[in-house]
């Protein structure tokens, strides 16, 4: 009797969805950024970013206790310094706000996982990601300052760090400097197919990190390019990289499954700061559910092939699995 192949029975209730779906989110799979700024006493809102926030160090440690206490295995760590000069200082500085984070978060909640962003572009007056020379951002020179940043860090106490700056080499400079000074067991998360993005918009808000001129296309990836992605991932994988990240996420979802298709490394992935607030913005405008477009693009992102999401929906997404 026709039809006999009737798809639509899996589907009846939500008991038997749940039970033959093939995509599942958990808190485990989550990263959850945080902005440190310099200062006492600071929650400053980020206003493109609803629910987000500058935080000096002592304010942060209630936010990672949070995180913590929803199952949430880790954060990423992004810093905001008082001061900015040419070469980006204070990125490296033992004394520096994330150097500091690291150590109070660690003492707060010393079984949450820290991540650390290393790059130059928060930290620099010019806002580029490197040491700059006649307009043009300088490779090998910037991964020296890379590398001692990452190092400091790790003496700070971070678990792993994730180079975000798109430098050639700068994994493998990384993984030197920090076997050097004896941190062979700190992993590296390579921020490996990173593109040239306009979701990056309200982050370099939150992060006082936007260009005082030019862009960053001269390093970060075209996001026409496909088959590059994989040539940048290899590369990092053989210079060292423990974990590779493609960003943004949402717009490169057939770059996460290629990724995921041709290489055996854990694969994270960043549904960035535009992906955010689109959501947000829409949901307060009452154009979408919320709370289910959140989930649905998260869940895209697990199904590409990620293993680990950076998200800035991490406590929200977590909250409604923990229930």
């Amino acid at each position: 009797m026709f039809p006999i192949h009737r798809p639509r029975r899996l589907r009846k209730t939500e008991t038997i969805r749940r039970m033959v779906r093939e995509t599942s989110l958990s808190p485990d799979d989550f990263i959850y950024p945080l902005f440190i700024t310099f200062g006492r006493g600071v929650k400053k809102e980020i206003s493109s970013m609803p629910g987000c926030f500058q935080e000096s160090v002592d304010k942060v440690v209630k936010s990672a206790k949070e995180v913590y206490s929803l199952g949430i295995p880790s954060v990423l760590l992004f810093g905001i310094p008082e001061h900015k000069d040419e070469v980006g200082s204070s990125a490296y500085d033992e004394h520096g706000v994330v150097q500091k984070a690291i150590k109070t978060i660690k003492n707060a909640v010393p079984k949450l996982y820290i991540i650390t962003d290393v790059c130059m572009c928060e930290y620099t007056n010019h806002g580029h990601c490197g040491i700059v020379k006649n307009g043009d951002v300088q490779n090998d020179p910037t991964l020296e300052l890379l590398s001692k940043e990452a190092v400091s860090h790790a003496k700070a106490g971070a678990d792993m760090v994730a180079p975000s700056d798109m430098m050639d080499g700068r994994v493998r400079a990384i993984r030197l400097a920090l076997d050097r000074e004896g941190f062979k067991e700190i992993p590296i998360m390579s921020y490996a197919a990173k593109y040239a993005s306009a979701f990056y918009g309200p982050f370099r808000e939150a992060a006082e990190s936007t260009p005082q001129y030019g862009d960053r296309r001269s390093y970060q990836m075209d996001p026409a390019n496909r088959r590059e992605a994989l040539r940048e991932v290899a590369l990092d994988i053989e210079e060292g990289a423990d974990i590779i990240m493609v960003k943004p996420a949402l717009s490169y979802l057939d770059i996460i499954s290629d990724v995921r298709d041709a290489f055996d490394v854990p694969v994270a992935a960043y549904n960035v700061s535009g992906e955010y607030s689109l959501v947000k913005a829409a949901g307060k405008l009452g154009w979408i559910d919320e709370q289910r477009a959140m989930m649905e693009i998260l869940t895209s992102i697990k199904r590409a092939g990620a293993d680990l999401i950076l998200t800035y929906f991490a406590k929200e997404a977590a909250k409604i699995l923990n229930k």
